[in-house]
C-alpha cells in the first residue's frame, strides 16, 4: 500500500513535465474539438456540409466561432474556418492572428490552408482526414512548403471518429434523399 500523497503506479511517477504538459494540451484539444463538433452540428441542422471551427486564444478564450455557409450564404469562400477566422480578426481587430489555435473538424483545403498561413495562426488542430481535398497531409502538405513564410503546428486526427462519423452520416442522407427523389 502506497503511503499518503505517493504515487502508486510507477507509470505515473515516470511522467515527466513535458508529458503532462502534452497530455494536458491533448485534453484541451478534445475540449475544443467536440465545441467545433457541435457547430457542424448546426452547419448539418442547415443543410450545409457538417464542418465546424473555432479560434481559440493561448489563455483558451474562443475568439471566433464559424461553421460552413457556403449554401446559405452564396459565397464559396465561406468555409468554417474562414467564417471562424473572419470573427476573431473582427474581434481583434487584426488581420493578423499569432499565437492563436483553430480548430476544425475536417482536415483544411488548399484554400483555408492558405488563409490560416496568411493570419499567421501558431497552430491548426483538425479532426478527420480529408482524401478528397485535404492539404495538411492527405492529398496536398501546403504547410511542408520550406518556401512559405510563414510556418506553423499542424495536428490531425483530433476526435477523428465523430468527425468523420458526422461528415459520413450526412452524405449517407443526402445520398439516399437523392434516390428517393430519382424513383419518384
Amino acid at each position: 500500500m502506497a503511503e499518503p500523497g505517493l504515487i502508486a503506479d510507477p507509470a505515473c511517477a515516470a511522467q515527466t513535465p513535458a508529458d503532462a504538459a502534452a497530455q494536458a494540451e491533448a485534453e484541451a484539444d478534445a475540449g475544443f474539438m467536440a465545441q467545433a463538433l457541435a457547430l457542424a452540428q448546426e452547419a448539418a441542422l442547415l443543410g450545409e456540409v457538417p464542418v465546424g471551427a473555432l479560434v481559440v486564444g493561448a489563455d483558451g478564450a474562443v475568439l471566433g466561432r464559424g461553421f460552413n455557409r457556403t449554401i446559405i450564404d452564396h459565397d464559396p469562400t465561406a468555409h468554417a474556418e474562414v467564417v471562424a477566422l473572419r470573427a476573431a480578426a473582427a474581434q481583434l481587430r487584426n488581420y493578423r492572428l499569432p499565437g492563436l489555435t483553430l480548430y476544425v473538424t475536417l482536415e483544411p483545403c488548399v484554400m483555408c490552408i492558405g488563409a490560416m498561413l496568411h493570419a499567421r495562426l501558431a497552430r491548426i488542430v483538425y479532426g478527420a482526414h480529408d482524401p478528397k481535398t485535404g492539404a495538411c497531409g492527405s492529398v496536398l502538405d501546403v504547410g511542408a512548403v520550406a518556401q512559405l513564410n510563414h510556418h506553423t503546428s499542424i495536428t490531425g486526427g483530433v476526435l477523428a471518429e465523430p468527425c468523420g462519423e458526422l461528415l459520413r452520416d450526412f452524405f449517407r442522407q443526402r445520398r439516399q434523399k437523392v434516390s428517393r427523389e430519382s424513383r419518384a
